[in-house]
């Protein structure tokens, strides 16, 4: 039975952990958040912190996770739903109108998608999970009203390729509105509805 407790225990200290590393990075910035600052956010040492993680590497891989999890509940489609193409589009466009509103995570996402093109990188796998994950529900939701030149991998792929450019633009140029780039290709590559569909 204390075994349990020790486990429930432990996973919502790294529950814990999570939340406070993406508030922290959020509002303080990923260059200018250490892992002593998190640790220190929920009242760890750093070899406490890293404990629950194993490498920072690791850490920062699962703060990622949870920001999906999270945007995912909160702005995503309702789970086991149909998901159309203006569902899709609504849900796209609300995700990269609030990584405008968290900076820091989005520089950390960007830091860490290149790290990970190290297959041996500890995010290595997050990424490419996570981009065929992407790309296949962004295929099945353009459906029949992809533009006819495309294909529905191939848009998927333009779509996440934007989205991920533009991160990198805006982390630059922080006036640019990715949102409203992102709705210009979508209005391109997905024509108007015609009879109400």
């Amino acid at each position: 039975m204390a075994r349990r407790g020790s486990y429930a225990k432990g996973v919502a200290k790294r529950e814990e952990i999570l939340q406070r590393a993406l508030d922290v990075i959020a509002r303080e910035g990923f260059r200018r958040t250490s892992v002593k600052d998190l640790a220190e956010a929920v009242g760890l040492s750093q070899a406490g912190l890293l404990h629950y993680f194993g490498t920072k590497e690791q850490l920062y891989t699962e703060i990622l996770r949870k920001r999906d999890e999270l945007d995912n509940a909160a702005l995503g489609p309702a789970p086991d739903a149909p998901v159309g193409v203006e569902d899709m589009r609504e849900s796209w466009v609300d995700v990269i109108r609030h990584n405008q509103q968290v900076p820091g995570l989005v520089h950390l996402f960007a830091a860490m998608s290149v790290d990970a093109a190290d297959p041996e990188h500890p995010a290595h796998e997050y990424f490419t999970e996570r981009n065929a994950r992407l790309r296949a529900s962004l295929a099945a939701a353009l459906g029949d009203r992809l533009d006819p030149r495309l294909d529905p991998e191939t848009a998927g792929r333009l779509l996440q390729a934007v989205s991920d450019g533009l991160q990198l633009q805006w982390m630059l140029e922080p006036d640019l509105d990715m949102a409203d780039t992102t709705e210009a290709l979508l209005d391109l590559i997905i024509p108007p509805a015609q009879d109400g569909r």
